[in-house]
């Protein structure tokens, strides 16, 4: 079984959908298979197995094993979904859960602070710093476990001073 500290939040329950216990689900990932059937998610520290799933526009429209109406499924309204790490890594590009807290310094060896979280943005992914700085992920030259090496344009951080 694995610990909750080694779990990473895939997704967020909505609102409960007709009167057979469909919820709505927002994926942080671009990973369906969280959301397919046989798939194991945690929430409130319960295991739910996807019976059934369909997109809906940005969303998934889920139903759970064992939740059998609506009344049951609105207990589980506002629920962060988490979920074991997948074993294989991406393609291209990096976790988010593995950005958090990586030191990031540019390529002349200054270092502009830690990455607080990673904001979803149409042109690029943003990475927030601690201090409020926003760098796009296009100015990632490398990355190493728990250290982000940019080339930021200049003038990038002048803002913030």
């Amino acid at each position: 079984m694995t610990s909750e500290a080694a779990l990473l939040e895939v997704g967020r329950i909505g609102r409960a959908h007709g009167v057979r216990g469909d919820l709505y689900i927002s994926l942080l990932t671009d990973r369906v298979e969280r959301v397919a059937a046989g798939a194991r998610l945690q929430a409130k520290g319960k295991w739910l197995t996807v019976e059934s799933s369909r997109p809906v526009g940005a969303r998934w429209l889920v139903h759970f094993v064992g939740i059998a109406d609506r009344t049951a499924a609105e207990a589980w309204v506002n629920t962060a979904l988490l979920a074991e790490a997948l074993a294989e890594l991406p393609a291209e590009g990096w976790y988010v859960h593995d950005l958090i807290g990586a030191t990031v310094v540019d390529t002349a060896g200054i270092e502009h602070g830690s990455v607080v979280s990673v904001v979803a943005n149409p042109a690029h992914d943003l990475l927030e710093l601690e201090g409020g700085a926003l760098v796009p992920i296009v100015f990632v030259t490398e990355f190493l476990p728990g250290r982000i090496t940019i080339d930021p344009p200049e003038g990038l951080f002048d803002l913030l001073d």
